[in-house]
């Protein structure tokens, strides 16, 4: 990994294979894997077994989310939505959201820029 002026590391290679970039588990049945990214943008897979929830939060980037495989219940700002594969949702930088896996599925996240605090290996 190389790092822009910005201090935000970016991935060294133009490619990212999916079987050699690692999964982190990030919440109770809630896998991550970072793919493509740089300072300004950055492409996340999100995996859930059925239940599963991405816990509300916010943070400043702007996310993009595309439901790729399954069937999740998402709260954007307090309106809720069922989502199927296909369908996507939008939330602005600092807007609540949250899902709940209805069925096990697959989100890809697109932020803007590029979530930094992902990258982050904790100190132990």
């Amino acid at each position: 990994m190389s790092e822009l002026k910005s201090g935000i590391p970016t991935q060294g290679e133009p490619f990212v294979a999916a079987d050699t970039s690692e999964w982190k588990t990030v919440g109770h049945g809630v896998r991550r894997q970072i793919l493509a990214h740089g300072a300004d943008l950055m492409v996340v897979k999100v995996t859930f077994e059925p239940n599963s929830i991405g816990v509300m939060h916010h943070h400043p980037h702007r996310q993009v989310t595309y439901v790729a495989e399954g069937k999740f219940e998402a709260t954007v700002g307090g309106e809720r939505r069922t989502l199927h594969a296909g369908d996507s949702f939008f939330a602005d930088g600092d807007v609540p959201h949250s899902v709940l896996a209805l069925e096990k599925g697959t989100l890809i996240d697109c932020f803007t820029p590029g979530r930094a605090d992902f990258l982050i290996v904790p100190q132990e």
